[in-house]
């Protein structure tokens, strides 16, 4: 947990920042793809401050109204970001840039002055290194949310950053690191607009940026509000990291056989495994509880994500 809020704080510094100074820029140039940017920006500084509540909501002591605790929060709140921000910020983005596009405007000419010196230049600028800055902030918040899935990867085999995104639990770092792929693609497209705009005097090239900036956002809106959706149904296990876990309760001796079996998570990396195991006839009471403890600890010692376990003993 210590990971992912320090991977949401990095974001959360950098993405107020630049909503600043994007907004800044469009004032100057009334860019559609900056204000799309904006958007962009002030939704993700939004997305960062939901996924720090989820994270401290999510770490309060279990109790009798919450058994299992408090970490599906982690999924609500990362649901939000998806539907309400991503989803709005890309509607707004997009219809901003299709207007633009059915009314196109020239270019702006506003001018930028720099304090103390009084140095004027075009407002143009301001967009370019508010983008590039963008794109360097972004990449140093993608690289440690990379670094967070990584750790994922690497614990459970996963061998593609599609297999981490359709499997892992732990939404907040999953959820940081979709946000800053796409901004980092969104500054990249905005800047590609209002490069060829400027060049060629055609407007209609920022507004595209705008639009397709638009519909980025609210596709990964879509994927990720189906990524939370899995796990705030009580979403089992993947059946490849079942399957040892089967072994495990098979290999303990008097088993006979397993009549049921069943992992749901409760909360990133952290699931609770039932299974009614049957064993062999005629088994004492004291034998079979102490079974029942040596599988217990073997399956939370072989897979760190189960954090409960109940065996119910079939006679």
């Amino acid at each position: 947990m210590a990971s992912s809020r320090s991977v949401v704080i990095a974001a959360l510094i950098a993405n107020g920042a630049i909503a600043v100074l994007k907004f800044i820029g469009f004032t100057l140039t009334q860019s559609p793809a900056m204000l799309s940017e904006t958007y962009h920006s002030i939704s993700d500084t939004g997305n960062q401050v939901l996924l720090l509540v989820g994270l401290r909501y999510s770490g309060k002591e279990a109790s009798r109204r919450h058994p299992f605790g408090y970490g599906k929060a982690q999924f609500f709140y990362s649901f939000l970001v998806s539907v309400l921000l991503f989803g709005i910020a890309g509607w707004e983005a997009a219809k901003h840039g299709f207007n633009a596009i059915l009314h196109p405007h020239p270019p702006g000419t506003g001018e930028a002055t720099l304090p103390l010196i009084g140095v004027s230049f075009p407002g143009i600028y301001v967009n370019y290194a508010v983008l590039l800055g963008a794109i360097v902030f972004e990449a140093y918040a993608l690289r440690k949310a990379y670094a967070g899935l990584s750790k994922q990867m690497q614990e459970n085999d996963w061998d593609s950053l599609r297999e981490a995104f359709v499997k892992t639990s732990d939404v907040t770092t999953l959820t940081a690191f979709t946000e800053d792929t796409i901004a980092m693609a969104g500054a990249g497209l905005a800047l590609f607009g209002v490069f060829l705009s400027r060049q060629t005097g055609n407007p209609l090239f920022d507004a595209v940026a705008s639009f397709l900036i638009g519909l980025m956002l609210m596709g990964f809106a879509v994927a990720l509000a189906w990524e939370n959706k899995r796990l705030l149904l009580g979403e089992s296990m993947p059946t490849e990291d079942e399957r040892p876990l089967r072994e495990v309760i098979r290999s303990v001796g008097d088993v006979e056989h397993i009549d049921d079996f069943r992992t749901v998570y409760f909360g990133p990396e952290a699931a609770v495994l039932t299974a009614d195991v049957s064993f062999v006839p005629g088994l004492e009471t004291a034998e079979i509880d102490r079974r029942i403890t040596e599988i217990e600890n073997t399956i939370m010692e072989r897979q760190p994500d189960i954090k409960k376990v109940y065996i119910e003993p079939e006679r």
